[in-house]
């Protein structure tokens, strides 16, 4: 079996060149092994749908670096803006209307995305330096449980373009909330409870 190649959590220029080339690679996460592609391109799009053999129906959340990329691709009303900043970075994913402009594939043609915030700083800088927000989804085969070790993903994911080492805790899924609306629905709670969603967004 031919060995993927494993960067060090600080050769994120490196992995960033392979992502601007629409590569796919994997990354550790807050909560899990993640692999991840530019949204900029809908080849690289494809190629995670094909690396994960992943229905084309099936949605990625998308991670970005900050808020001003949030704001870039997603309609953020004063809820939603106060859910960022008391609860990003962290484990806490917000389901947002997107922007107009955003290309047809990246939410295949639907009015909504799934945004989190990097929560480490090697995929925030990763993702500063690919110039784009990332795809991001768990580290396994469609339908497979997720991969728990680099071994287990070079097995699962072959066809990845790299690997970004660092450890992962495992924790609990994130906690997803709906922004789409003037009514708030926490759609899954995870680490982040339903009081203090409904805390930060009355104070």
């Amino acid at each position: 079996m031919i060995k993927l190649k494993r960067y060090d959590q600080n050769e994120t220029s490196e992995l960033a060149e392979i992502l601007k080339n629409d590569g796919v690679i994997s990354v550790p996460t807050d909560t899990v092994f993640g692999v991840c592609a530019r949204i900029a391109s809908k080849d690289a799009h494809d190629n995670l749908v094909k690396t994960k053999n992943r229905p084309h129906d099936k949605l990625f959340p998308i991670m970005c670096a900050d808020e001003d990329q949030i704001k870039s691709i997603a309609i953020v009303n004063d809820k939603a803006e106060r859910l960022i900043r008391k609860f990003m970075p962290g484990p806490i994913t917000l389901v947002l209307p997107k922007q107009s402009e955003l290309p047809e594939y990246v939410n295949n043609g639907g009015d909504t995305i799934a945004i989190r915030m990097a929560t480490s700083k090697p995929v925030e800088d990763l993702i500063r330096k690919t110039g784009s927000p990332i795809f991001m989804s768990s580290a396994n085969k469609s339908g497979e449980p997720t991969c728990t070790s680099l071994d287990e993903i070079e097995k699962s994911c072959p066809t990845l373009d790299g690997m970004m080492e660092g450890k992962v805790s495992f924790g609990k899924g994130s906690t997803i909330v709906d922004c789409t609306s003037d009514t708030i629905k926490v759609l899954r709670e995870g680490p982040i409870l339903l009081e203090q969603i409904l805390e930060a967004i009355n104070n």
